[in-house]
């Protein structure tokens, strides 16, 4: 059309410009000081903040000297997307036990939230949450009431408030952390006769050789440097050739120990202890003398994950001999045990530390540390599959499995009426019930029940979020509406824009329901001429133009302008709003009774913001190449109830609503003039071969259309 191409010159622009603007836009909302007065709702006998030594920004709230709980704002501990693309921040308290004290909304920016839902409403829902502690699982539409409409919204708010909780109080040491691993257990049945140097090829048993040269080289640099120069050892000199290794692995332990020695010392160990074994030959003592003492040993350390684990008299034991086979003379042979308090993973890679003392001066003195790792062969232990928190959206995924399969079936059914259209048009009396029954179930369905109603402010926020920081965990949230795009992505492609808006769209499907009653009431239809009617399908475009240019300079702003759709009210929130809202969706159902699809054809920024991109339409599904459509030939464009069909016969895809009518139209030969025609030539020249005239089948007449193309066809009819 002529006012097409002045369409695409502004809102290109304003693409560019949106990308040039992008910078300038919000970023996550910073959290700030939190006042007293703004826990006393949680807890009423506060009276003072105090910071904690958790590495998370939590404050105490303390009466007297008392602790009374702990409060936080979430955007500090799981700033998680929401709809909008940016977190809900909520202001948190938890008590000393954990349970949820306090959950108060601060920030958002939810565009159903802006319109239609009062904010009073998103904030009892989270009070809810303070019947329940951090441990608990709440689900949304169990034991949580969701909002109607907000399912996205309120999904993220339970997930931030049950997730930063956790997190507060795992760091505050409340709970276990969440996110710790099970420990590995060893495979007691994971043995067989082996010898020194098969034990110590295999890594069963590991090694740490020093020098005295290696050892002096790590103090150059060092105060104890310069008592180094008189150190008579040889540089090549052995300073410690120590082995070690794990022995609860009955690979390790039984082999050194022995059968009764090993099954004593397991029996000896509590559950979660572990034992270790140490030997060593050289200059240096791994043990030292300074144990006697003071009861620790400070020359040796585990350690693993960044703990540290230190060894007492109380953890010792001597060995006399090993029972090995081929093991070399060793002067120190000793086991040491690991206590359950170090929480000890057999599974997880650990080191051995050795410390070296230099004196540095006549009191002082300097030391370092040599490291030797430790990774107990795959083969012994038995490792836990990985605790993997489950994102939010795969929860809300498996929740939703009986939504998406129904919705999964319908489009699969909607797939094989598009696939098989050609067919279905020949066959109306199947295909007029099936379209109706399909209407009702993206109403009933998909509208009112699942509330996968798309709208403009969707085609919004996903421009917005490829601006800024874009996540698929946003759109994964609600999967009917992600399966719901995927869908209409891929239509647009093969079929363009009809099929979501004539087949898919709820407040389209009311609407059409609404004007095929009044049609069989005989209410009589109201039609504006064509060139007129050609025109006003610029009204949608220039809507969704406006609402671009003004989502640029503030996306709420747009979404609260966006109201200009009557989704929300007569689908989302099912007529139950204020009543201007509801007269306005009221009033567009009510026009439709006298002509077909108003809001659809002029008004719905929806529709404009699918054409668009329809225009990269792969196929031309739809037939229109006899030689008489449109010229004479009227009854398709006469019938076409949303006016689609030009006068000289072409359709228009940025328009269609992919009814099919026009098709059922098209192999019609008892309206059909073309078909009409054929129709009588066929039964004519049945007569004349005397074979029976009701046998014509138009089908398989059209199979010859090349010769019937050439049989001239007089419009006397």
């Amino acid at each position: 059309m002529k006012w097409m191409p002045l369409t695409f010159r502004p809102f290109i622009m304003l693409v560019m410009l949106a990308f040039m603007s992008c910078l300038t836009l919000l970023a996550l909302p910073a959290s700030a000081a939190i006042e007293l007065d703004q826990v006393k709702k949680g807890f009423p006998e506060a009276s003072s903040l105090e910071e904690t030594k958790s590495e998370l920004p939590v404050q105490a709230v303390m009466s007297g000297g008392e602790t009374l709980g702990y409060v936080f704002e979430s955007v500090d501990i799981a700033p998680i997307p929401a709809y909008s693309g940016k977190p809900v921040n909520l202001l948190i308290g938890i008590g000393p036990a954990g349970q949820l004290m306090l959950a108060e909304v601060l920030d958002h920016a939810e565009p159903i939230m802006l319109v239609g839902i009062p904010e009073e409403k998103l904030q009892s829902f989270a009070d809810a949450h303070t019947s329940f502690g951090v441990t608990d699982n709440p689900k949304i539409g169990t034991n949580l009431d969701a909002i109607s409409g907000a399912t996205v919204t309120v999904i993220v708010v339970n997930d931030t408030i049950m997730r930063a909780a956790r997190q507060v109080a795992a760091s505050l040491g409340i709970i276990e952390d969440p996110s710790a691993q099970p420990a590995a257990t060893v495979k007691p049945g994971v043995f067989e006769k082996a010898d020194w140097q098969t034990l110590t090829g295999d890594g069963t048993i590991r090694r740490l050789h020093l020098t005295h040269g290696q050892v002096n080289e790590a103090f150059i640099g060092t105060a104890a440097e310069d008592y180094l120069r008189g150190t008579p050892e040889p540089a090549d000199k052995t300073f410690i050739d120590l082995y070690y290794t794990y022995l609860n692995a009955p690979m390790a332990g039984r082999n050194m120990l022995g059968d009764a020695r090993f099954d004593a010392l397991m029996e000896s160990l509590k559950p979660g202890e572990h034992a270790v074994a140490l030997m060593a030959n050289g200059d240096y003592s791994f043990k030292g003398s300074g144990y006697v003492r003071g009861g620790i040993f400070d020359r040796i350390e585990l350690s693993q994950d960044g703990r540290t684990i230190t060894f007492h008299d109380l953890d010792h034991q001597r060995v006399g001999r090993f029972d090995l086979d081929g093991v070399p003379r060793m002067t120190e042979k000793d086991i040491f045990i690991i206590r359950e308090e170090a929480s000890f993973d057999p599974g997880r890679p650990w080191q051995l530390d050795l410390l070296v003392r230099r004196a540095s001066g006549p009191l002082d003195t300097e030391f370092t540390r040599f490291s030797a790792d430790y990774s107990i062969p795959d083969a012994y232990v038995d490792r836990p599959e990985p605790v993997v928190e489950r994102p939010i959206w795969v929860q809300v995924w498996y929740d939703k499995a009986f939504q998406i399969g129904v919705l999964g079936a319908g489009l699969l059914v909607l797939t094989a009426v598009m696939l098989f259209q050609d067919v279905l048009v020949r066959y109306p009396r199947i295909l007029e019930p099936l379209r109706i029954g399909f209407l009702v179930y993206t109403l009933v369905f998909i509208g009112w029940y699942a509330l996968a109603q798309l709208s403009v402010v969707n085609i919004l926020t996903f421009t917005h979020s490829l601006m800024t920081d874009f996540s698929w965990t946003s759109f994964l949230i609600d999967p009917m509406m992600f399966i719901l795009w995927g869908f209409v992505a891929v239509s647009l492609l093969l079929w363009g824009r009809g099929v979501y808006c004539g087949w898919l769209c709820p407040f389209g499907a009311l609407q059409d329901l609404v004007n095929k009653a009044a049609r069989k009431l005989g209410v009589k239809q109201i039609e504006v001429p064509f060139g007129l009617h050609e025109r006003l399908w610029a009204i949608k475009y220039i809507i969704l133009l406006a609402l671009f240019a003004l989502s640029l300079h503030s996306l709420g702003t747009a979404e609260q302008y966006a109201e200009v759709e009557p989704f929300k009210t007569a689908i989302t929130l099912r007529f139950q709003r204020d009543w201007p809202f509801v007269l306005y969706a009221l009033g567009l159902v009510l026009v439709s009774v006298f002509n077909h699809k108003f809001y659809c054809r002029y008004v719905c920024p929806l529709g404009a913001g699918l054409a668009i991109p329809s225009r990269l339409r792969i196929f031309d599904w739809l037939k229109r190449h006899r030689g008489s459509c449109g010229t004479p030939c009227q009854i398709c464009a006469h019938e076409c109830e949303v006016g689609a069909i030009h006068p000289d016969g072409r359709i228009n895809a940025n328009e269609c609503h992919y009814c099919l009518d026009c098709q059922v139209l098209y192999w019609d030969d008892q309206r059909c003039p073309p078909m009409i025609k054929r129709r009588k030539r066929y039964e004519k020249a049945a007569r004349v071969s005397g074979a029976n005239p009701q046998t014509f089948d138009p089908a398989a007449a059209s199979t010859q259309g090349d010769t019937l193309q050439r049989i001239p066809i007089h419009h006397e009819e």
